[in-house]
């Protein structure tokens, strides 16, 4: 794997040999090697952004001469689909060239302008030339429903600093989309941004702090570093201080003696300044950040008159099980990006609101049952 330019291939390690042999590497994603059992036939598969993965059968070790056996989606050009990705370098606010992928829209045209959503989780260019399944993933974002539906998809990498995960994402995102911008292929006044989780964070974070985004969709984000450090990780049953000290949180020693790094790094002590509107998922039953996380940021955004709708399934996890809430989730955030950037009609949900209580009521008021479930 070439980390500049995200080309991928297969090696071989001959047996009692210490070099390894490359046999190709190109712009494709490359897996699922195996060797048949009593054959010297080998099998792998290929794919790349508009390809999805196809098997290739070879009698050679070193894959020679391998044949397509099979096409995974004969289908596929009937439908609307990306129409390819652009591999981007840019420079963070702290000096660092780092890289952004730029998938287009399907039918892209050059010169024309697309609404773009950003997509952020730590580093993902690695995944440059992986392929997107249509689907309904438990974090709701799926990049080739977007794709298809006429948006381009950045996501851009992020290099941290310790004790300042946030302003880390403000110094590498910020920068991420203005190059993008620069291409001519992101309609700059139309752009929003998307994350779950780490990313969640990431987002609830950076829309304190500038103002580029039109929208902004966040699923269950930590929101107050300082609370969640003592807070409990029920999927596992620990705390959360290890994750902080050690891990993805990166602030260190504990708040009582770095006080101001874990408050300056707390989407609720930045409130005030927050412009863009935001589209909040937490669940109640969230094992990973607790439900307080989103409780108390959207209830401090309330407070400030602040455009926000959060939503929450009843029973779920960190992540969407139900496959009738993954597909609500979906479409509600695909209805609320519609509007905040293509100017489609606002849906009743984020103009009106629904309250928690009449939640369950709404939902079956939708499109999707548990009978889609099978």
């Amino acid at each position: 794997f070439n980390n500049d330019t995200k080309d991928m291939g297969l090696a071989l390690l001959p047996a009692g040999k210490s070099k390894i042999d490359v046999l190709f590497s190109d712009a494709n994603a490359y897996g699922g090697i195996n060797k048949a059992e009593k054959a010297n036939v080998f099998v792998y598969t290929k794919s790349n952004a508009t390809q999805s993965p196809v098997s290739y059968v070879s009698t050679s070790a070193n894959l020679g001469n391998a044949k397509q056996v099979n096409t995974n989606t004969p289908d596929q050009a009937k439908y609307a689909w990306t129409s390819g990705v652009k591999l981007l370098k840019y420079v963070s606010a702290y000096g660092d060239t780092l890289q952004a992928a730029l998938y287009l829209p399907a039918n892209y045209v050059e010169g024309k302008s697309y609404p773009t959503i950003t997509y952020i989780y730590e580093r993902l260019t690695d995944g440059l030339n992986n392929y997107s399944m249509p689907g309904f993933p438990g974090g709701g974002f799926n990049k080739a429903l977007y794709l298809s539906n006429g948006y381009a998809v950045l996501e851009p990498d992020i290099k941290y600093k310790l004790n300042d995960p946030g302003m880390s994402s403000v110094a590498c995102v910020v920068p991420a989309v203005k190059a993008a911008i620069a291409t001519g292929i992101v309609d700059e006044k139309n752009v929003a941004i998307h994350g779950h989780s780490w990313g969640g964070y990431q987002t609830s974070f950076l829309i304190t702090q500038t103002n580029i985004f039109k929208a902004a969709a966040a699923g269950a984000p930590l929101t107050n570093m300082i609370s969640m450090y003592s807070l409990i990780y029920w999927n596992s049953g620990g705390t959360n201080q290890a994750i902080f000290e050690a891990s993805q949180g990166r602030l260190t020693p504990g708040y009582w003696d770095n006080w101001d790094a874990f408050a300056r790094n707390s989407p609720v002590y930045h409130i005030k300044k927050v412009q863009t509107p935001l589209l909040l998922l937490h669940n109640d039953k969230d094992g990973a950040v607790d439900f307080t996380q989103g409780i108390e940021y959207y209830n401090g955004l309330r407070r400030l008159n602040k455009p926000v709708v959060m939503i929450t399934y009843k029973g779920e996890n960190h992540g969407i099980a139900k496959t009738a809430n993954r597909k609500d989730y979906a479409v509600r955030m695909m209805e609320y990006f519609d509007y905040m950037l293509k100017g489609k009609p606002a849906p009743e949900w984020w103009s009106k609101g629904v309250n928690r209580l009449d939640m369950e009521k709404h939902l079956e008021t939708r499109a999707f049952s548990e009978a889609e479930e099978n």
